[in-house]
């Protein structure tokens, strides 16, 4: 049998963790937002879907916050590049959809 308080201070952690998820899915939610008014933007003007210089910067900036957090700055890498990968795959969407180009840059 579990001690009671062990399992309320259990209770609070996991009810921490939900809250945190819950902030993660709307944050994740503004940016693909942002993130496909840019795409649009680059249809409009026929940009490529993908910017490297932008995705090297911001992957070194991510580390860089990961590791001030105490957080495996491969991890955050990984995290960012799972999320670039889906917003260039939007872009290429919303070029395609455009008629602009459609061809990964990356």
């Amino acid at each position: 049998m579990v001690d009671p308080k062990v399992k309320e201070q259990l209770g609070k952690y996991r009810q921490s963790i939900d809250n945190i998820d819950a902030a993660l899915v709307h944050m994740l939610a503004e940016r693909f937002r942002c993130t496909k008014e840019v795409g649009i933007l680059k249809a409009l003007y026929d940009l490529p879907p993908a910017d490297p210089a932008r995705e090297e910067y911001q992957i070194e900036r991510l580390r860089r916050l990961a590791k001030d957090a105490q957080l495996d700055p491969d991890f955050a890498e990984k995290f960012l590049n799972f999320i670039i990968k889906e917003v260039i795959r939007h872009h290429e969407a919303i070029a395609a959809e455009h008629g602009g180009a459609t061809e990964k840059t990356a």
